[in-house]
């Protein structure tokens, strides 16, 4: 069999649905033999209710003899299609006295049911099985699992709920493409280590030839055959690489010409296939343990902590007591400490008291800087450059169509270019790639998809859901940090729990309720004194308790407590479902959703506070002198930091950062490249905010000096401001 060679033999049709078509993830395979005349689509093949697989898989087409073939090709030319009247019809309904007979393709498109599997059984439209849901508790859209687009949770022939996945709703075609593509990939995976382990053996059985002939040519006598012991023994048996919590005391045999064969490399390529689902346990308690694979872990060697365990270091007092600090610049963190773990440290069983008190002595141990997890992160961005075009007046809707278009990928260097609509001649400026981070997280921080003042919540916005925004949200966040821009600082704890432990695990406080309304309703169940005060509340808000589904029998003053909570839970977390689902999916880009809940102490400080307030230490440090420049400058320059730390000046330290690099606080990932300071024979500073370079003006005295540095930071961020006051926020 031939598959799908270029030439006239792509335009035979299939001799069962008489299309020629070749669309594997819809008809399976098109096959033809050349040798008999014969194409089929295997889906077409398989699903024929008259033919069964009576020959070996490489033989006919996947086991299906030509000769089978052409007999149900005979009986299928006498039966007609229900559906488009035409002959063929090799499907037929399995229904008991159902006389249905249809195409493959007629059948999809009829909504036939087809089970891969079994006695691979077809159902047509009106015998068709529909999955039972004891009680459907949905109101409200839910998004694909595979394609995220959101659809009714209502069990069609296009709607399918996953029966083991809680809440995980697919689109039929979704699902169908999905695993196609992913048969096609361990397909493929599977033809690569079969190569690989072919000329592995191949590679061992000629060294153990060549092995043998050294042992006859020792032995002075070429009729001197050895023994099966012997050639036992000469054998080369490669050691796969093991764990080193699973090393085991047996030696392996090997030789000195074998030690680095590439035969041994190949042997531990394929067990690496294997090794990835072996079980990792968690480095404190032991007692949970994770595939290599489901937790992305690179090694052994890699650390790993499971749910229980982060929540006893994340609540722990040292974590809660911890300051707010500024973000190192990236350029001090060596690239050893960036890609090597601590070591795990060994606990031995302990009751949960015992071990909950040596996870706070050791907490510290398991921490990482944020700028080395951003710095690690930062590794999968690509030389590969793709600009965006920016129009600062929309600069949202500019943002998302560079975004959404198919041919961005995360992973290349992002470039930036700003146009004006109103430019006739459709002029482009290069712009700074921060300085559109920075623009890009003020106008999501003031975004309707979130609530609150300071700390913020997910909102409910039926238009956001409807436009997918909360997903662009969170892939646009985690882009922004792995490619240098600065910190959300703005998430409420609760938020920031439910993206690292789950919904289900988080308890909202009353705090995270933006609503006056709903805030009022609970602190007047809150404040309830007695059973008469607590029933009046719920009399009056009857209709609201219903419609949320929290409207409960007062029995007990203790009652309050759980009709407050029920309400808490309802609006902060269970409200907003669909967003968060949605909003959770785009933070995986790039793997930043991983990292967040592998190390929620780190990314605590930067996603739930905002960066504590430079000081003339850490701009002066932050900056670099580029080139030979005038001491005296240099003089003015730090000078000039220190007064305008006293507050000796009309500008602030986030003013000059802004000013040479277009962000107000220092990158988690810092700075690329890395800010710099020159001094030139001019009147006033100049910014360089694309290669975050500040130029210093070169003065007979100090108070010129600062009085053009004040002027010319003062009067070109009013500019800017005014600039971009009419797009912010909207």
């Amino acid at each position: 069999m031939n598959e799908n060679k270029p030439g006239p033999s792509q335009n035979l049709a299939c001799v069962f649905c008489r299309k020629n078509d070749d669309c594997p993830n819809k008809y399976g395979e098109k096959k033809t033999n050349e040798k008999w005349n014969l194409t089929v689509h295997y889906y077409c093949l398989l699903m024929s209710s008259g033919i069964w697989q009576r020959g070996k898989e490489e033989e006919g087409v996947y086991g299906f003899l030509i000769e089978d073939i052409r007999k149900e090709v005979n009986r299928a030319s006498k039966l007609k299609c229900c559906i488009c009247k035409k002959t063929g019809a090799s499907i037929g309904c399995v229904a008991p006295r159902c006389k249905r007979s249809y195409h493959f393709p007629c059948g999809l498109q009829r909504e036939c049911i087809f089970q891969f599997t079994g006695n691979f059984a077809s159902f047509c439209w009106k015998h068709q099985p529909v999955q039972i849901i004891s009680s459907n508790n949905y109101r409200d859209s839910l998004p694909c699992t595979i394609c995220l687009e959101f659809i009714e949770p209502i069990p069609t022939y296009s709607i399918l709920r996953s029966p083991c996945c809680k809440n995980a709703w697919f689109h039929r075609d979704c699902l169908q493409v999905s695993y196609f593509a992913r048969m096609e990939r361990l397909q493929r995976e599977f033809e690569i280590q079969k190569k690989k382990l072919d000329k592995l053996k191949s590679e061992v059985n000629e060294m153990e030839n060549n092995l043998t002939q050294r042992h006859l040519k020792r032995s002075n006598s070429k009729s001197q055959i050895p023994s099966l012991k012997e050639r036992q023994q000469l054998r080369i048996y490669p050691v796969p690489p093991k764990p080193k919590d699973q090393m085991s005391t047996i030696k392996t045999p090997r030789t000195q010409d074998t030690e680095n064969d590439e035969g041994s490399q190949l042997y531990c390529t394929a067990f690496y296939v294997l090794s990835k689902w072996e079980i990792k346990r968690c480095q404190c308690c032991g007692s949970s343990g994770t595939h290599l694979a489901c937790s992305s872990l690179r090694s052994w060697e890699q650390n790993w902590e499971c749910l229980e365990c982060r929540g006893i270091l994340y609540n722990s007092e040292d974590f809660q007591k911890a300051k707010k600090h500024t973000l190192p610049n990236t350029n001090s963190v060596g690239i050893t400490d960036c890609l090597l773990e601590e070591s795990s440290p060994k606990l031995p069983r302990q009751s949960p008291g015992a071990q909950h008190k040596d996870l706070l002595r050791q907490g510290s141990k398991f921490r990482r800087d944020v700028s080395t997890i951003m710095m690690e992160l930062g590794f999968q961005i690509k030389k590969k450059t793709k600009r965006l075009w920016i129009n600062k007046a929309n600069i949202w809707n500019s943002a998302l169509d560079g975004f959404r278009n198919q041919n961005f990928n995360p992973s290349y260097t992002i470039e930036v270019a700003y146009i004006n609509e109103n430019d006739n001649f459709g002029r482009e400026h290069p712009g700074s790639k921060q300085e559109f981070l920075s623009l890009l997280m003020q106008h999501l921080e003031n975004s309707p998809i979130f609530e609150g003042s300071l700390s913020k919540n997910l909102s409910l916005n039926s238009q956001a859901l409807k436009e997918n925004l909360y997903y662009e949200a969170g892939k646009i966040l985690a882009i922004s940090l792995v490619h240098g821009g600065p910190s959300p600082g703005f998430f409420s704890k609760t938020l920031f729990n439910c993206l690292v432990y789950g919904p289900e695990n988080t308890q909202p406080i009353l705090d995270d309720v933006s609503d006056f309304d709903v805030a009022q309703i609970i602190i007047r169940v809150n404040t309830a004194t007695n059973v008469a005060d607590l029933n009046s509340v719920v009399n009056e808000c009857y209709n609201y308790l219903e419609l949320i589904g929290c409207l409960r029998l007062i029995t007990s003053l203790s009652d309050k407590y759980m009709l407050a909570k029920d309400i808490l839970v309802y609006h902060v977390i269970k409200r907003v479902q669909a967003p968060f689902e949605s909003f959770k999916q785009g933070l995986k880009t790039l793997g930043v959703l991983e990292k967040i809940q592998t190390y929620p102490e780190a990314f605590y400080s930067i996603f739930c506070h905002k960066p504590e307030n430079l000081s003339a230490k850490i701009l002066s440090d932050l900056f670099t002198v580029r080139t030979l420049s005038d001491v005296q400058a240099l003089g003015f320059w730090n000078s000039y930091l220190q007064a305008v730390e006293d507050g000796k000046s009309a500008i602030t330290m986030e003013d000059i950062l802004i000013f040479a690099t277009g962000c107000s606080s220092i990158p988690p990932a810092g700075f690329k490249p890395t800010p710099s300071i020159e001094c030139l024979h001019m009147d006033f500073p100049i910014g360089n905010k694309c290669n975050n370079c500040l130029a210093l003006p070169i003065t007979n005295t100090y108070q010129e000096f600062q009085e053009n540095m004040d002027f010319a930071i003062r009067n070109t961020l009013r500019l800017e401001k005014e600039e971009s006051s009419h797009y912010i926020g909207h």
